[in-house]
């Protein structure tokens, strides 16, 4: 038996809710209508954001 995703899935929100010129809250790396959906979203899209968020953080470049 295979194990069940985790539900329901955990907001990503810091409370550092900033948008920075790239569109994207400087706290959760969410953009600004990934933010607005989330409350009424489902779960698969709520992983998926997960999934977009993991692959920002991989793109940030640190001087």
């Amino acid at each position: 038996m295979s194990a069940e995703p985790h539900t329901p899935v955990p907001s990503p929100c810091i409370n550092l809710c900033e948008m920075g010129p790239d569109g994207l809250c400087r706290g959760c790396m969410r953009t600004l209508d990934e933010i607005v959906n989330w409350s009424s979203a489902g779960d698969d899209y709520k992983r998926a954001v997960w999934i977009e968020i993991h692959r920002r953080e991989q793109g940030i470049q640190f001087d």
